[in-house]
């Protein structure tokens, strides 16, 4: 049976002096007998007295913690954006509550609800592969939670968002294949009902436009972030007649998953196909051959996803929302041939 948790009012009857004077004591006030100050410490002390921060919060209507919402943690990509949101949120005072939506849009409303219901002072949200109906959201944002986007942006939802740009990468990885001799490229594409998701696909689409190469539909296949349905979709592909010399994946578990595919089928990587995936996770090196991939700035992306909420929460009047786009880069490891 837990133990009930001692208050201010213990501590006032125990040295027989009001809750006033223990609640000035304890905020360290100026008009406080210093010798009346050092008991109501000690007792705190004595007591292992813990403030009550679901009250100081409903006094001040400002709890001091932050909602971070990630659909997954099984990858590396959103455990390390979280990490750069809590060195913002740690260095500012506040505090992090952390819940993870398992790729359910149910979960997801229900962990929105229980972040409004905690009375977070915003959220910092990248929504789930099933998010296609947004009401949950649009409704927390009329209730006055404020919220930024991330990674999984949504065109139609309003608020901050901070996003990689992912058409660049794209058509980065494209052309890269292109440039080292591959002719015939698939693309393991993610949700078309997110921006990640439609940008990446533009960019592996203009890339070869721009190069001259004709656009085949039976090479791209939609993968969606569902884990495994990347391999089912790369042995598709293998079971071509004329099967592709190259593949570009919406991100690095997608390649990953594609990898293994490719190997099981005794092919080699590089050389009867190339591989290109997008994240730069840290198990892209781990594998044979290392993963070329295009890099984002993770850390940098919950640091910016944490200072623009942080303003929104200080100066609501003020605020505007704001939409930021980083750059990626291309790593080439040894999935992918030489330059030609």
């Amino acid at each position: 049976m837990r133990s009930k948790q001692p208050t201010i009012w213990d501590i006032a009857i125990k040295l027989n002096v009001s809750i006033s004077t223990v609640s000035r004591a304890l905020r360290n006030a100026p008009d406080i007998n210093p010798e009346t100050k050092k008991a109501v410490l000690d007792l705190a002390h004595q007591l292992d007295y813990q403030p009550n921060t679901v009250a100081a919060s409903l006094r001040k209507n400002k709890t001091d913690i932050i909602g971070v919402m990630v659909p997954e943690f099984v990858h590396a990509y959103f455990p390390n954006v979280i990490l750069g949101i809590q060195e913002v949120a740690n260095a500012t005072g506040y505090k992090v509550m952390v819940m993870q939506s398992s790729e359910s849009l149910d979960i997801e409303k229900h962990n929105l609800q229980a972040m409004v219901s905690s009375r977070v002072d915003g959220l910092i949200l990248a929504i789930t592969r099933e998010t296609n109906d947004y009401e949950h959201i649009v409704a927390a944002q009329r209730k006055g939670l404020p919220i930024v986007f991330f990674n999984r942006i949504v065109d139609e939802l309003q608020g901050s968002k901070v996003m990689v740009d992912d058409y660049k990468g794209a058509f980065m990885a494209v052309q890269h294949l292109i440039q080292t001799g591959c002719r015939r490229i698939a693309h393991l594409a993610g949700p078309e009902n997110m921006t990640i998701g439609r940008n990446r696909l533009n960019g592996y689409l203009d890339a070869l436009k721009a190069h001259q190469f004709p656009i085949d539909e039976s090479l791209i296949m939609h993968c969606d972030f569902v884990e495994g349905r990347a391999r089912r979709c790369t042995q598709l592909l293998l079971d071509m007649p004329n099967r592709p010399d190259a593949l570009f994946a919406v991100n690095d578990p997608t390649a990953v998953e594609a990898l293994i595919c490719i190997q099981e089928n005794d092919l080699s990587i590089p050389n009867d196909i190339a591989l290109v995936g997008f994240s730069n996770a840290p198990h892209s090196t781990f594998v044979t051959p290392p993963l070329t991939s295009v890099v984002q700035p993770i850390h940098e992306i919950g640091q910016l996803a944490a200072q623009l909420l942080l303003r929104q929460i200080n100066a609501p009047q003020q605020f505007i929302p704001e939409t930021h786009v980083l750059d990626t880069t291309l790593v080439i490891r040894k999935s992918t041939r030489e330059l030609i």
